[in-house]
């Protein structure tokens, strides 16, 4: 396998840029450019050479002894004065060697997978922990890096394992002193896996909501105040806003973080009747955005009548407090009345929502999950058949174990490596 380098902090001047060297020949290489490595899994100070000997930099140098490193092979890190040109210097420097190459995007995480220092859960939370913007994705992607949804899912398979291990010494030992039935011992090992996979995989869509953000609707007729109160939230001039009714055509999204949540809220059209054609189809996709949104803020008077209802979950507030100064529960965006309060219910809404999340993030974790509890639902029903079908509720087993080890990446999963791969920037 090749030597591979790259520079693995942000491209630009700072105070400090890293260049990491990983691969077999990456101790000799690394030698040949500061004279001597410091001790295996520890750093020292070195001056770096050019061919002519020439210095580039004193840095500070780490070496990792395989298979103690992030890959798994022997890798050194230079820790650089972070100026443009002696980055430049370095990577022109190892790229002189005839068994070195720059790294492509991702090589160094992928070698960390092959080599097993990383299963490909780990390797999707590192890619999440990278992209994380709010507290809520930082310990969620941290909590998957961590490797404790590859716990979960190995303390499943060995349940599942053994389960299987039970049907098959029933049909291989027949004759033998093993117990006939075995189905009571089976169904409660997948009785038990199925309960956790089931909660953890509709936890997953909580999940991915916060990798991905959750969704705001503010909904309510039209010259309610909504693009004046989405500014507010915003604290910037997000949305066009005027007297005249009708002015928001189409959805208008702005992102926050809230409370450490990513948020995204939507300014959506008025909701009415209308001629207009161009107001129609903004209302088609405001009542339709409203439907798929995880809250619905109402800018609502008491009896006032929308094209569609608030629901029990929704947030139901009076429109225009400046108008209306002794409605209740009113809020607004142009004096700021109510608006505090209503940021901190949304808030604790969703940091209810939130709670309920799983610790797979993404939608190929669920839909392998779902994948594996239909195997087990089959196996269940084939059980309930007798000794004589055991083989075949084996080989079911079989095949939802393997569904569940899609999960880490043990199997079926190679068509997305170059997919997954592509997302981590050169250096990582």
């Amino acid at each position: 396998m090749d030597t591979i380098f790259a520079q693995a902090t942000a491209a630009g001047r700072a105070g400090v840029s890293v260049v990491r060297l990983s691969g077999p020949d990456a101790a000799n290489v690394a030698c040949q450019i500061v004279g001597s490595l410091p001790k295996a899994q520890t750093s020292g100070v070195r001056s770096l050479r050019n061919r002519a000997s020439e210095v580039i930099d004193r840095a500070l140098v780490l070496n990792f002894a395989a298979p103690h490193s992030f890959t798994g092979e022997d890798v050194v890190e230079f820790h650089l004065h972070g100026s443009v040109a002696v980055v430049q210097a370095t990577l022109a420097r190892l790229s002189e060697f005839p068994n070195t190459r720059l790294a492509e995007a991702g090589e160094f995480t992928r070698r960390a997978l092959e080599n097993e220092k990383l299963d490909l859960a780990q390797v999707e939370g590192l890619a999440d922990l990278i992209e994380s913007e709010t507290e809520a994705q930082r310990k969620q992607a941290l909590r998957v890096f961590s490797g404790h949804l590859g716990d979960l899912v190995e303390g499943w398979r060995a349940d599942l394992i053994r389960a299987a291990a039970l049907l098959e010494a029933t049909i291989d030992f027949a004759d033998e002193d093993v117990p006939i039935d075995v189905t009571p011992e089976v169904s409660a090992l997948l009785d038990g896996v199925a309960a956790q996979i089931g909660a953890e995989a509709e936890g997953s869509k909580i999940a991915e909501r916060i990798k991905t953000g959750f969704e705001v609707a503010i909904i309510g007729a039209p010259n309610a105040g909504k693009s004046t109160l989405l500014n507010a939230l915003a604290k910037r001039e997000a949305a066009i806003t005027s007297d005249i009714a009708g002015t928001t055509r189409d959805i208008v999204e702005v992102r926050m973080d809230l409370d450490g949540l990513p948020v995204t809220f939507l300014d959506t059209a008025g909701l009415r009747e209308s001629d207009d054609k161009i107001e129609v189809i903004g209302v088609a996709r405001a009542i339709e955005r409203a439907e798929t949104a995880d809250l619905r803020v109402f800018l609502k008077k008491p009896d006032e009548r929308l094209l569609i209802a608030p629901g029990e979950d929704d947030i139901v507030v009076h429109p225009k407090a400046d108008v209306y100064p002794n409605a209740i529960h009113a809020v607004s965006g142009k004096t700021g009345q109510g608006v505090e309060e209503l940021v901190q219910e949304i808030s604790q809404r969703l940091k209810l929502l939130s709670n309920g999340a799983g610790i797979a993030t993404h939608e190929r974790h669920r839909v392998a999950m779902v994948k594996t509890l239909e195997g087990l639902l089959l196996v269940k029903e084939i059980l309930v058949r007798g000794a004589n079908h055991y083989d075949i509720a084996a080989e079911e087993l079989r095949s939802a174990v393997r569904a569940l080890e899609s999960v880490v990446g043990r199997i079926g999963v190679e068509n997305l490596l170059d997919e997954i791969f592509l997302s981590f920037c050169i250096g990582k």
